[in-house]
């Protein structure tokens, strides 16, 4: 499979060079969740995040100069009346990087409720048509298992008209040893095979622990230490070097967990490869 790989890679690069669409400069940096403060300050700043998890055009209004935003939408309906209400009220404004589509998207009812890839790309369509260079973002759902990932029959650049990926791999676990790094170069793996080339991927990096999660192997998610957090970094930046953007999971706590606002360490160490100097604790 690494050979593989290397050609889809090979292959990947080259069709991001042919096309200008897509190309993102590597400076953002993103962590969801309780993005703001009761005085409506912008939280991860002092720590390099420079695009925000945004819910409403005043939230948009409330970010530093030079933070973007992300633009969270969630419906999977298509491109109907609502969608085109809700969106419409962001257009325009000069600090929209993109629009979150969905999260997990399922493609096989696995989750009780099918997200059709056409109505994914009639959202895509509208927003490129109506929004010029804003840029569309899903998750993909895991539609294997962490030992054998698969992304096939879900959704790619051909079929949804999605321009960015996230990939969610969770190498952390209380039922392991230790942290499980090439879980995550199967993912990028699958993810390739699945048709989504590696200029369209984004890492989403572990960044949380404990509280209600159950993953997969019987186990909860672990929270990274912070040599955990480096090597993941190092992991992923061998494998999609220069993405659109990056993603840290999670900057708010979520299901009771432990996340980025109750990590100092993990704090600093996202800081230093965000390029900030990290706020004290």
């Amino acid at each position: 499979m690494g050979y593989l790989r290397g050609l889809i890679l090979a292959a990947s690069a080259l069709l991001v060079a042919a096309s200008t669409r897509h190309e993102t400069p590597a400076t953002l940096h993103y962590a969801p969740n309780g993005n703001f403060d009761v005085d409506g300050r912008y939280a991860p700043a002092g720590f390099g995040f420079n695009l925000s998890d945004v819910r409403s055009v005043r939230e948009l209004d409330l970010l530093p100069d030079s933070v973007a935003g992300l633009v969270w939408v969630g419906t999977c309906n298509g491109a109907d009346a609502a969608f085109v209400s809700e969106v419409s009220k962001f257009l325009g404004h000069p600090k929209v990087f993109g629009f979150y589509l969905m999260d997990d998207p399922d493609p096989a009812w696995w989750r009780g409720r099918q997200c059709q890839a056409d109505h994914l790309k009639a959202e895509a369509d509208w927003i490129h048509a109506h929004a010029p260079g804003a840029k569309t973002f899903i998750i993909l759902m895991n539609l294997g298992s962490s030992r054998a990932p698969s992304f096939a029959g879900s959704y790619n650049p051909e079929n949804s008209h999605v321009d960015l990926f996230g990939l969610s791999p969770y190498p952390c676990r209380t039922e392991l040893e230790r942290c499980d790094a090439d879980m995550i170069d199967r993912f990028v793996d699958a993810a390739l095979v699945a048709g989504v080339p590696a200029g369209r991927i984004v890492p989403v990096y572990q960044a949380f622990g404990g509280g209600g999660w159950v993953d997969d192997g019987g186990g909860q998610y672990a929270l990274p230490s912070d040599t955990n957090e480096t090597e993941i970094l190092a992991r992923w930046t061998t494998l999609i070097g220069k993405p659109a953007f990056d993603y840290a999971y999670s900057w708010g706590s979520q299901r009771g967990d432990r996340a980025l606002e109750n990590s100092a360490g993990l704090r600093g160490v996202l800081a230093r490869h965000n390029g900030a100097a990290p706020v004290p604790p």
